[in-house]
C-alpha cells in the first residue's frame, strides 16, 4: 500500500490530519495535470494551474462522502474535478455579464490575431455526457486520457480492461465525439 493510498484510507476514516498530509504528496502530480489541462485552453485563460489544483483539491477532500480505492482512483477523481472546474469557468465566461462571446485581443498582436484549433470545452462536455449515457466505459476512458493525461495503458489498468481493448474504445470514442461536436456546431 503506497503512502497516498494509506492517507486516502485515513481521510475516508475521518482522520483530519490525513488531509494535511495528502497535499504535499500529490501536489506536483496534480500541478502537472492542471498545467496539461490548461495548455488545451484558448489564449487569455485567466485560471492558473495552481488555482485549478487548489480548487480541485478542496472539492476532493471537502466531500466526506467520497472515497478512493487507490492512487489511480484518486487521480481519476482529480481529473474529473478539474474538468468540471474548467467547464464551469468556460460557462461563466460565456455569460453576457462576463463578456459573452467577446474575445480579447492584445494590441501588440492585433495584426496577427489568428485563432488556432481549440476545443469548445462546453460542447465537449455535453457530447461526453451523451457518450456516458450511451457507453459509460468509453466516456470514462476519454476522461482519463484527455482530462487526466493518462496513457492508454494506465487508463486500461484503472478501468480493468486490456490495452488493445482500450485502444479500440479510444478510437471509437474519439470518432463518436468528433461526429457529435461537428454536428452540433
Amino acid at each position: 500500500m503506497t503512502d497516498v493510498t494509506r492517507i486516502l484510507n485515513a481521510i475516508e476514516r475521518g482522520e483530519a490530519k490525513a488531509t494535511e498530509e495528502l497535499l504535499p504528496l500529490v501536489y506536483e502530480e496534480l500541478r502537472l495535470l492542471a498545467a496539461q489541462k490548461l495548455s488545451h485552453e484558448p489564449p487569455g485563460q485567466t485560471l492558473q494551474a495552481t488555482a485549478l489544483v487548489h480548487e480541485a483539491y478542496i472539492r476532493l477532500v471537502g466531500d466526506p462522502s467520497k472515497g478512493w480505492d487507490n492512487r489511480g482512483h484518486f487521480f481519476a477523481a482529480a481529473a474529473e474535478a478539474m474538468r468540471r472546474i474548467l467547464v464551469e469557468n468556460a460557462r461563466r465566461k460565456r455569460r453576457v455579464k462576463h463578456g459573452g462571446r467577446h474575445t480579447r485581443v492584445s494590441l501588440d498582436d492585433a495584426e496577427l490575431a489568428i485563432e488556432g484549433p481549440s476545443v469548445d470545452l462546453i460542447a465537449l462536455d455535453e457530447a461526453l455526457t451523451r457518450l456516458a449515457d450511451e457507453d459509460a466505459a468509453k466516456a470514462e476512458l476519454i476522461k482519463l486520457r484527455y482530462f487526466a493525461g493518462l496513457s492508454t495503458e494506465q487508463a486500461a489498468r484503472i478501468l480493468g480492461i486490456s490495452p488493445p481493448t482500450a485502444k479500440r474504445h479510444w478510437r471509437y470514442a474519439r470518432a463518436w465525439l468528433f461526429r457529435e461536436i461537428g454536428s452540433s456546431g
